[in-house]
């Protein structure tokens, strides 16, 4: 049985050592088999070096089970030729010194299909479990599973090689990776299944990526807004869940503590990026007029609809677009729910389940008590994530009593 100290580092480690297992070897199956390996010997193991850092451990180990396989197999031995010589080979330095950023950047190839480049930057760059993946990307936890197995015998097939030719490819494929981390966040800030609203260890391995790319790329702003909206969004973590393991909304939430130098870094990150006007400065900008108000009452509304506008120009998302629904509720109920009216028909996924969400709320705000139950009850019915379930049947609760 492994320690809780292997289990520690496969759970926060796992992509940071398959990341640099993948720069070395050059092959993602290659690599991942060895790193499962390795971590199967480290279970076993009894060595001084492992109990006093397992990472370096198994991540040495694995590196020489890959060239042991590789002198085994002729296959390998001719598609791997570094692999096979007797010494061992010493391959490109990620371009972020992070090799977790920057086997993210090579997921991001123009040689696979969107969807599959960012199945595999979750699963092997982020470590995400495939049941994860699936929720996030709307997919059956089958089908996923067939997307990544296909998408590694295409990289076998095609010798597509896990490296990036110079800083003009790194900048072609930063809006991918800008994306993915900011995914990572999403699934990490909220999930969406299970009995915990979110976990911890998803949004710090985003936080990290985020700042790891801003460290990269140090004049792009749109690097700087999603930094921005992260760090935001990440200092009002603490107030999401009360003591008794509810939701506490936002305008619920006790603003004392939040963490204030999260904020202010956010907030001199967004101010930076704002002229930019990209999707994520934009995004940031909302956050920080969510930040700088005293208390609820007090919420900028009218700016933080205007922000949306400009957002939805520039990135006419589905969320997007309940966003600005929720956002403008708080200035005219009737206006925003005549809105909602009009995009509701053409949505799906988790965007229609947070559009009934917000009728729900619309509705009970308008004191319209039978249809915002109705409204509630359907959020409910199609939630998967406990602590937002819970939520609504507390909604109605309160509409009953």
């Amino acid at each position: 049985m492994a320690s809780p100290a292997l289990d520690d580092t496969f759970r926060r480690e796992w992509p940071r050592i398959l990341a640099a297992v993948i720069r070395y070897t050059g092959s993602l199956e290659l690599a991942e088999d060895a790193v499962q390996e390795a971590f199967t010997r480290a279970a076993a193991s009894r060595e001084r070096e492992l109990l006093i850092n397992p990472a370096a451990w198994i991540t040495t180990v694995a590196k020489r089970i890959a060239i042991d396989t590789v002198r085994r197999d002729a296959r390998l031995r001719e598609r791997l030729p570094l692999l096979a010589r007797e010494e061992l080979p010493t391959l490109d330095e990620s371009p972020s010194g992070d090799d977790r950023l920057g086997l993210l950047f090579v997921t991001c190839t123009p040689d696979l299909a969107p969807e599959t480049r960012l199945a595999l930057a979750l699963r092997f760059v982020c470590g995400l479990a495939t049941e994860q993946i699936a929720d996030a990307m709307l997919l059956s936890h089958a089908t996923l599973s067939a997307r990544l197995t296909r998408a590694k015998r295409q990289i076998e097939r095609e010798g597509i090689r896990f490296a990036i030719a110079d800083e003009l490819e790194l900048a072609g494929r930063l809006t991918d990776v800008l994306g993915t981390v900011h995914l990572l966040y999403t699934i990490g800030h909220t999930s969406l299944s299970g009995e915990q609203l979110g976990s911890t260890p998803i949004t710090a391995t985003a936080i990290d990526l985020a700042r790891g790319l801003r460290r990269l790329m140090p004049g792009d702003l749109e690097t700087a807004g999603l930094l921005a909206l992260l760090l935001l969004t990440d200092a009002r973590r603490a107030t999401r869940i009360d003591d008794r393991g509810e939701v506490v909304t936002l305008e619920f939430a006790d603003r004392g503590t939040w963490n204030a130098p999260r904020i202010v870094e956010g907030l001199d990150l967004a101010a930076l990026a704002l002229p930019g006007g990209g999707r994520f400065a934009l995004e940031a900008g909302i956050s920080g007029l969510h930040s700088q108000a005293a208390d609820w009452a007090s919420t900028d509304w009218r700016s933080i609809c205007a922000l949306y506008d400009r957002l939805i120009e520039r990135w006419p998302s589905p969320a997007a677009l309940v966003a600005r629904v929720i956002a403008r509720s708080f200035v005219s109920p009737r206006a925003a729910l005549e809105e909602l009216d009009a995009i509701e028909p053409g949505l799906s996924g988790a965007a229609a389940r947070q559009a009934v969400a917000a009728r729900a709320d619309i509705l009970r705000r308008l004191g319209r008590t039978a249809d915002a139950r109705a409204a509630y009850l359907r959020a409910r019915s199609h939630e998967r994530n406990g602590p937002v379930r819970d939520y609504y049947g507390r909604r109605i609760d309160e509409l009953d009593g």
